[in-house]
C-alpha cells in the first residue's frame, strides 16, 4: 500500500471569501434547531496514535447524524430549506418560512409545488431526499450504475424517485443539471460550476457544523487534519472553519481514491482538472472525477498537501476500527483520512514532508458508518477478506 502525496505550493496564497461568516452562523443556527440535532462524538484513538508514533489523533464519528449515516444530513437537507423557503418567499407566499413552520406544514401546499433534484453517489442524495420529505417538497435523484442497491432503497424510503443514467457520477450530476433546467425543478447539488455556486454555498455552511463541533470539543488545537474529499465540498468547509479558528497553522491535508483524485491532478497541474474514465472505487462517496468550483477556489490555497489512496488502504482502516473499536463503523468513504494518516505515518519522505511527530495532534473525520450494510459486512467480515487491521501491518 502507497501514499501519492504532494505538498501544494500555493499554500497560504491569499484567495475568495469561499463561506461568508454570517450565513456560516445562520446554517449552525437553524440546523441545531432542527429535531433530533446533536453534536456527533468526537473519539480519542489512542491506540492508533501509539501505533503510528504520534500525540493524539481524534476521529469525529458522524454515522449517528440524524439517523442518516454520514455527515451529508447537514448539508443537503438545509439547502433544501433554504431553497423552499426561498421560493415560497418569491411566489408571494412566505417571506421568510423557517424549517420549524416548514416542517409543521404551515406552508404545506406551496411546498408540495416545489421539486429539488440532484446526483448523488449515495448519501447526499439521501440528505436531499431526507430534506425534501421533512420540509414537504417532492424530490427526484439521479444516480449512476455505481450506486449500490442498498443506497437507491435508503434515499426511495424518504419518497424520492430514484432515476438512473448511463456513466460515472459527472454524467448523473449533468443529467440532474438538465433535468432541474427542462422541468422547472430546484438543483441541490453538493457540487458547483461557474454560473451555479450559492445553492452548493449553503450546502457546505451545512457541513462546516460538523468542523465546529469538533474544534469546540478538541483539548487543544489540531497540528494536522486529513479529510477526505470527492469534489472537495466537506474538504473545503472544514478548510474554512479550521482557518477560522486557528488561522494557517494547522496542516490540512486532503485525501482521495487513486483512481478519482480530481483534486490532486488539479494541484498538480496548478488549475482545476477533471479526471476520466469509470472512476472505479470502493470509496463510493468519493468517486467523482470533476473538482466542485468553490471547493478548489478554498483549497488551492489553503491545504498544505493532497494525497491518494488505494482501495486496499481503505478496507484495511475499516477492519482497524472494528476491532479496535467494536462500537465504530467506519464507511469505505468515511476513513479515507485514517487510511492516508497510516500510510504517512509509516514513509519516512511523508512523514518528515508533513512534520508528523511525537507532539501531532491529528483530527480525523469519519464521514459515514455503514451506509450500505452488505457493502460494510462484504469488506470487513466477509468471505476471503483479510482480517488484519490496518496499523499492524504498517506499524
Amino acid at each position: 500500500m502507497t501514499l501519492r502525496l504532494f505538498l501544494n505550493p500555493r499554500h497560504g496564497v491569499p484567495g475568495v471569501v469561499v463561506l461568508p461568516e454570517g450565513a456560516g452562523r445562520r446554517a449552525r443556527v437553524a440546523i441545531a434547531s432542527w429535531p433530533g440535532y446533536a453534536p456527533t462524538p468526537l473519539l480519542a484513538l489512542d491506540d492508533a496514535a501509539a501505533a503510528l508514533g504520534l500525540g493524539a489523533v481524534h476521529y469525529k464519528d458522524e454515522a449517528p447524524r440524524f439517523g442518516l449515516g454520514s455527515f451529508k444530513a447537514l448539508g443537503g437537507a438545509h439547502a433544501v430549506s433554504r431553497v423552499i423557503a426561498q421560493e415560497l418567499a418569491r411566489a408571494g407566499v412566505a417571506n421568510a418560512a423557517t424549517p420549524a413552520e416548514l416542517e409543521a406544514g404551515r406552508y404545506a401546499a406551496g411546498a408540495a409545488a416545489i421539486t429539488v433534484t440532484c446526483a448523488t453517489d449515495g448519501n447526499h442524495g439521501r440528505s436531499v431526499a431526507w430534506g425534501a420529505r421533512r420540509f414537504g417538497a417532492r424530490c427526484v435523484i439521479f444516480v449512476h450504475p455505481g450506486v449500490t442497491r442498498g443506497r437507491r432503497d435508503a434515499i426511495a424510503a424518504f419518497g424520492a424517485e430514484v432515476r438512473e443514467v448511463s456513466g460515472n457520477y459527472d454524467d448523473s450530476v449533468r443529467a440532474s443539471e438538465a433535468a432541474a433546467r427542462e422541468g422547472g425543478w430546484h438543483l441541490v447539488s453538493d457540487t458547483s460550476w461557474p454560473g451555479y455556486t450559492e445553492v452548493p454555498r449553503e450546502v457546505m455552511q451545512g457541513y462546516r457544523l460538523m468542523a465546529e463541533e469538533a474544534l469546540d470539543s478538541l483539548p487543544a488545537a489540531p497540528s494536522h487534519v486529513f479529510i477526505q474529499a470527492g469534489v472537495g465540498g466537506v474538504a473545503a468547509a472544514v478548510s474554512v472553519a479550521l482557518r477560522a479558528r486557528h488561522g494557517s497553522a494547522p496542516r490540512l491535508v486532503v485525501v482521495e481514491p487513486e483512481k478519482a483524485a480530481c483534486l490532486l491532478a488539479s494541484a498538480e497541474a496548478g488549475s482545476a482538472t477533471a479526471v476520466p474514465g469509470e472512476l472505479d472505487t470502493i470509496m463510493a462517496g468519493l468517486a467523482c472525477g470533476e473538482p466542485s468550483l468553490l471547493a478548489w477556489q478554498e483549497l488551492e490555497r489553503a491545504a498544505f498537501a493532497f494525497s491518494a489512496i488505494p482501495d486496499t488502504a481503505a478496507a484495511a482502516a475499516m477492519r482497524f476500527l472494528a476491532c479496535r473499536n467494536p462500537a465504530v463503523e467506519g464507511g469505505e468513504s468515511g476513513v479515507a483520512g485514517l487510511a492516508a494518516l497510516a500510510l504517512a505515518a509509516q514513509d519516512p519522505a511523508a512523514r518528515a514532508a508533513l512534520d508528523l511527530g511525537p507532539e501531532s495532534r491529528v483530527l480525523l473525520f469519519g464521514t459515514e458508518g455503514a451506509t450500505d450494510r452488505a457493502v460494510y459486512e462484504a469488506l470487513v467480515t466477509g468471505p476471503g477478506v483479510d482480517t488484519t487491521p490496518l496499523l499492524p501491518l504498517l506499524g
